[in-house]
């Protein structure tokens, strides 16, 4: 597995919607390894493929560690592709949301508490699966990406214009470009 770099915002790539992925083949798989590893090095519990630089409808996910407070021995990673959420509850969570792409920046965003997604895995076997808490909040971030949407999205204009110019000012200092 390799490490990937991940995109910073503001970056076209985090703004755009991603194309479905049209066979799920080895290259897929290694894509599927890499952004799990990255995942985990980062560290954080949810990747998109456009987060890497990659235009394609997949992410990864693994709140285990995070819901049982242990890094170190909790992994159920997850490797959903083309998803598609085909319900939520009316009950919503509120969660202080924070992404890789926007390091050091958490708010509070409100979604529906569960989700249910279909999907197809690293086989190419589909899946429909309903998440609730955290994985459902977690889910719904990551598809929000393959669609050009980030969490800051959800916030005032004045709160997004503030870490966007944030995120700049982050990028010129880390010598990437903004």
């Amino acid at each position: 597995m390799t490490k990937r770099t991940i995109l910073l915002h503001p970056d076209p790539r985090l703004k755009k919607t991603c194309a479905q992925v049209a066979e799920v083949n080895a290259k897929i798989g290694n894509l599927a390894d890499d952004m799990l590893d990255t995942m985990y090095a980062a560290p954080g519990i949810g990747l998109a493929a456009p987060q890497v630089g990659v235009d394609a409808r997949m992410l990864v996910m693994d709140c285990a560690a995070r819901e049982e407070d242990d890094v170190e021995t909790a992994q159920d990673p997850r490797v959903l592709i083309n998803p598609v959420v085909t319900w939520t509850s009316e009950e919503t969570n509120v969660y202080e949301e924070g992404c890789l792409s926007i390091p050091e920046i958490y708010a509070d965003v409100t979604r529906p508490k569960q989700v249910r997604v279909s999907f197809l895995d690293q086989s190419g076997t589909s899946h429909e699966e309903e998440f609730d808490g955290l994985w459902a909040t977690c889910v719904q971030h990551e598809i929000d990406h393959l669609d050009g949407r980030l969490f800051i999205d959800y916030l005032s204009s004045v709160k997004r214009t503030m870490i966007t110019n944030k995120m700049k000012k982050l990028k010129k200092e880390r010598g990437r470009v903004a």
